[in-house]
């Protein structure tokens, strides 16, 4: 399925660009990604009323809504190309009475109302937890069983069963993208960080998937992993390499002791 499509605005130079709805767009991945790429697309960017939507507002279109008030929605959806669904509660602690409406309810009101909008795409942010029930050696690929190993991953389960579904059955294509270890660059230094080497993902490669998630054609359904180029990858990343053609530009490695910044010549210890 083509992701081409008129849901778009154009830009100064005449051409045409995608309009990107972001949810969430006020936590640390929405802030970032407006950040990135604010200049390459049309972004809307929702949140909580409550929620400092003001850090972004110089990045795109704010419309503050809840996602469990279906009358909100689709004004906040419409003429839209594809839809980033970052919004939900972040902590694999959170309990489930939070997790149903934020990350149950919320989940599929987003793609109810990209579907009736007529969106084309919905990217959805899932996460390691949904296959954290495996044994941290073990390499986990795309294709592998859901295996969560708490409530927020079970919740992450459900989104990535509702994009497929969304994809084989309705009319929107699905890009499911789990994210790694989603850390500043100062976190994956230095002799604390450890924890991170096979599973940390750097903002601009985060990103760098993101984009790739919304621009990529001809995808129906997929789902991909999010990290950097890690000595170790617990998250397989052929697939993202392959369908998106992913190049991370960062990764955790022994040698540097941490991040590092990948070169064709080797990586080079970050400051």
């Amino acid at each position: 399925m083509s992701t081409d499509g008129s849901a778009s605005s154009t830009n100064g130079d005449g051409g045409a660009r995608r309009r990107v709805l972001v949810t969430g767009a006020a936590g640390r991945i929405g802030r970032g990604f407006a950040a990135a790429t604010s200049s390459r697309f049309d972004l809307r960017l929702t949140d909580l009323p409550e929620a400092d939507l003001a850090a972004v507002s110089g990045f795109g279109e704010v419309r503050p809504c809840r996602l469990d008030d279906v009358d909100e929605l689709p004004a906040v959806f419409e003429g839209v190309h594809t839809v980033i669904h970052l919004a939900g509660q972040p902590h694999p602690d959170t309990p489930w009475d939070k997790l149903l409406p934020d990350n149950i309810v919320a989940t599929y009101n987003v793609f109810a109302a990209a579907e009736r909008a007529g969106c084309r795409r919905v990217v959805f942010a899932s996460s390691i937890h949904a296959v954290g029930g495996y044994p941290r050696e073990r390499r986990i690929h795309p294709a592998d069983p859901v295996n969560p190993g708490n409530l927020y991953g079970v919740s992450k389960c459900f989104g990535e069963a509702v994009a497929r579904y969304a994809a084989e059955q309705g009319t929107l294509s699905a890009v499911v993208v789990r994210i790694g270890a989603f850390q500043p660059f100062e976190a994956a230094t230095g002799p604390d960080s450890a924890w991170l080497s096979d599973i940390w993902v750097a903002p601009p490669d985060l990103f760098q998937v993101l984009l790739l998630a919304v621009e990529t054609p001809d995808i129906q359904f997929a789902v991909v992993h999010a990290t950097s180029a890690n000595d170790v990858q617990r998250l397989d990343l052929e697939d993202t390499r392959r369908l998106l053609g992913y190049q991370p530009e960062y990764g955790w490695t022994a040698t540097a002791g941490g991040a590092t910044r990948m070169h064709q010549d080797g990586p080079s210890q970050l400051a």
